[in-house]
């Protein structure tokens, strides 16, 4: 769902959209910055990569406002209308004047930072201090207003980047009922995967990786607590990376849990994620736990190391759904195959089977979180009266059922609720079992068996959109590196009948740069990745 030619304009699909341009064309907004004229080679503009975007930008070669109109465009083609993927939830209205502010500011002094020019979705859980929402796609929040920009927000800013828009996203990050549909918001509606339009985008960053595989947007801001960045993306065939948690501020993100959650990068490519990650990691001592890479620290891939001699990777055999989908297993098998080839030495079979009391752990941790993290939030942000606590938005919903909880419920937030202060002994046991436990046994497996990486399966391919069942996760293993809080980066590794299947690499903390360098080489050599096809639904095949 996103901005529209005119206050009419894809009116009966989102009058909220409609009501929304009324309002803005009062205090001065043109309707028809949202109907931008597509310019001959704005197809060609969406389709470089944000490296490529970057050089012609500083070359003086494009400007920001031919580059922001270009995926403008590509938006109301493609997200508005053609196979309608729902991925922008709002547009900058301020998006063109800040293009065209950066266009001056080049022509007096060249570009404005490593990002200049280059438009950025972020997901609609992060802050902005403008004139655009942040809601977290719960219509509870659909007319608030952050007072200021979020951290990461703020770098982007500071690093010439054009925010263009918001994503939709899983109704409050997929932390709300226990058989939710990814992708689907009360304010955004559902999200579609633009490889095939009747399968699920997984979440909950459904829009962020949407909007990179389509080419709404070169970059885009996704949000994980567990599997949020590395699902969507792995499914829908980019690349993404979520940072050691707290080396990416978290102040300004309406939150689920502290201990897990972390913004990152999703992209195209490694480079294109690798060059949006060295701009949003920074020390915010206003993070409720912040961590600083040491000085010096460079993410960006060297082109010239495209082998992997001297580096031991570690092969995780035991993901959830492993052995169950042979095409799965042969991609991933190939997958192991190529890094063999490249040189790195493989430790077969590593990770130990993990005790069930480790994610019955982790859940319990994020239910006492969330509830005295989005309290503070709340506490801090004009949000509605009647809105200004968990036990108060648990009411609301219940009173708006029909609007947003037509199908799943709010399981999640009645038993976050439920749970005492932070000063628990039972929230201490469940961070002891779950979160600090993964980090020993992560931490010690990487140091015993002297790994340089652990690889694993980052998802599957993309089951059917199920609005009665919810999802259907097939395969994967998010929790070893977001229980633990260590880095992990997904890249496309092959494709079952057209749908993406993405691997990823989970390293110490602070190891993102050996940890790119292993993701490029595999790209680099794989070259994986196709254009989505926007296909409707799959067909059968013939006997």
């Amino acid at each position: 769902m996103s901005a529209a030619a005119g206050v009419g304009y894809r009116a009966a699909a989102c009058p909220r959209r409609a009501a929304l341009l009324i309002a803005l064309a009062a205090v001065g907004f043109d309707p028809a910055f949202a109907a931008p004229a597509a310019a001959p080679d704005a197809e060609a503009i969406a389709g470089l990569t944000a490296e490529e975007l970057r050089a012609r930008l500083e070359r003086g070669e494009l400007t920001a406002a031919a580059v922001t109109d270009a995926f403008l465009a590509r938006i109301a083609e493609l997200d508005d209308a053609g196979p309608r993927l729902n991925a922008i939830v709002d547009l900058n209205p301020d998006a063109r004047r800040i293009a065209a502010e950066l266009d001056r500011a080049f022509a007096e002094a060249g570009p404005q930072g490593p990002l200049h020019g280059l438009p950025v979705v972020l997901k609609a859980n992060i802050d902005t201090g403008d004139r655009m929402p942040t809601h977290a796609g719960s219509l509870a929040l659909a007319d608030h207003r952050a007072p200021e920009d979020a951290h990461l927000v703020t770098r982007l800013r500071a690093a010439g980047a054009v925010v263009l828009g918001k994503a939709n996203l899983s109704e409050w990050a997929n932390f709300r009922g226990e058989h939710s549909t990814s992708g689907w918001s009360s304010v955004g509606g559902q999200t579609r995967n633009p490889y095939v339009l009747d399968r699920n985008p997984c979440g909950s960053s459904s829009g962020s990786a949407v909007a990179v595989a389509a080419g709404l947007a070169p970059l885009a801001v996704g949000t994980e607590t567990d599997g949020s960045i590395v699902c969507p993306s792995a499914i829908n065939g980019i690349v993404g990376i979520k940072p050691t948690v707290g080396t990416v501020s978290r102040h300004g993100i309406i939150p689920i849990s502290h201990t897990q959650d972390t913004a990152g990068p999703m992209a195209r490519t490694v480079a294109d994620a690798a060059l949006l990650l060295g701009v949003l990691v920074d020390h915010d001592p206003r993070d409720p736990a912040p961590r600083r890479f040491p000085a010096g620290t460079s993410f960006l891939p060297d082109p010239a190391l495209t082998r992997l001699e001297g580096l031991r990777i570690g092969v995780n055999r035991s993901y959830f759904g492993a052995g169950e989908y042979p095409a799965l297993e042969r991609i991933y098998q190939a997958a192991l195959d190529r890094l063999e080839a490249l040189g790195a030495v493989l430790v077969d079979d590593v990770v130990p089977e993990l005790p069930e009391r480790l994610f019955d752990a982790e859940l319990d941790v994020m239910l006492y979180e969330f509830k005295a993290g989005l309290n503070a939030y709340l506490a801090s942000h004009p949000v509605p009266e009647d809105r200004n606590t968990l036990a108060e938005l648990i009411v609301w919903n219940r009173a708006h059922a029909d609007r947003v909880m037509p199908v799943f419920g709010q399981e999640l937030f009645v038993r976050a609720e439920a749970k005492g202060g932070l000063d628990d002994a039972a929230y201490t046991r469940a961070l002891a079992d779950g979160p600090q436990r993964m980090q020993e046994i992560l931490g010690r497996l990487l140091e015993t068996e002297r790994l340089d990486a652990l690889v694993t399966l980052a998802g599957s391919f993309a089951w059917k959109t199920d609005w009665v069942a919810g999802d259907r996760y097939i395969a994967g293993s998010s929790s070893l590196a977001a229980m633990s809080g260590f880095p992990s980066i997904s890249v496309p590794a092959g494709d079952v009948a057209g749908l993406p299947v993405g691997i990823a690499f989970v390293g110490e903390p602070f190891s993102e740069p050996r940890l790119i360098r292993i993701a490029y080489a595999f790209e680099q050599t794989t070259g994986w990745r196709r254009k989505p096809a926007f296909v409707p639904t799959l067909e059968r095949p013939a006997r």
